[in-house]
């Protein structure tokens, strides 16, 4: 039996990385899961390597191309759990984009208009859209991708940090408005991971060398990789976590401790 029998979920920037890690954990325990992303070509190659696993769990993979700096967008993946499967019960808000590591000062008006959008604005559109059937059903689960920079920013990313830094603290102001409506609110943190988004954070090229270098600034020497994250995803909207709201879970190897 799967821990999450039953749950739909909708995955936003399921198309590859941490959410692609997500979306196969979930299906691997029952789950049925709308995989969200912009990028149709790798949305659709999730679908259909997750359907080609057959997990025994039960759940099933559809694909939705999902914009999540568009209302039309986000009503459009509601409406489509509700057709499919007909609810939604969590909602993971994944997708996030960043900047070359590089100087504050250097940052194009184009890059953090970017990063607003897709880091910030999402989550508004998200809570706009979804919350209120959550609330009307009295029943639901947000766990959103954040970052350990939300916690810590380091130079060269500055402003990408106070992205998540907002979703920390939104996450906590949500859990706190909307649990007397039976919705839960939680944040992961994860730590840098071999994502399509690497060597935009580290400001080097990716290669063996970089990430022995890295790691051995990881307590536990290595990066994250999309199944730790899963992992912590799969926790937290499980009921094994019906009591756990407002947390910003570090998925970091201990970097936050160092």
């Amino acid at each position: 039996m799967g821990r999450l029998d039953g749950k739909v979920a909708l995955i936003t920037g399921a198309g590859s990385g941490f959410g692609e890690g997500i979306a196969h954990g979930f299906v691997s325990q029952g789950a049925n899961v709308l995989v969200a992303d912009i990028a149709v070509a790798n949305g659709e190659r999730v679908v259909e390597e997750i359907t080609s696993k057959n997990y025994p769990g039960g759940g099933s993979a559809v694909f939705v191309e999902l914009n999540v700096t568009k209302r039309s967008d986000w009503e459009k993946g509601l409406e489509l759990a509700k057709s499919k499967f007909a609810k939604l019960d969590i909602v993971v808000n994944n997708a996030g984009t960043t900047y070359k590591k590089q100087p504050s000062l250097e940052v194009s008006e184009e890059d953090f208009d970017k990063i607003i959008s897709v880091n910030v604005k999402s989550i508004y559109l998200s809570v706009s859209v979804v919350m209120p059937y959550f609330v009307e059903r009295k029943s639901g689960c947000y766990i959103n991708t954040s970052s350990v920079a939300g916690t810590r920013v380091r130079p060269g990313q500055v402003f990408y940090g106070g992205t998540k830094g907002f979703l920390n603290t939104v996450t906590q102001g949500l859990a706190a408005e909307y649990g007397p409506e039976g919705v839960r609110v939680n944040s992961i943190c994860p730590l840098r991971g071999a994502t399509g988004l690497l060597e935009m954070f580290s400001g080097v090229p990716d290669t063996p060398e970089e990430r022995a270098k890295f790691a051995l600034s990881v307590p536990l020497r290595r990066m994250s990789e999309p199944n730790d994250i899963a992992m912590a995803a799969i926790y937290l909207a499980s009921d094994e976590a019906a009591f756990v709201s407002g947390v910003n879970l570090p998925v970091d190897g201990g970097r936050l401790a160092v």
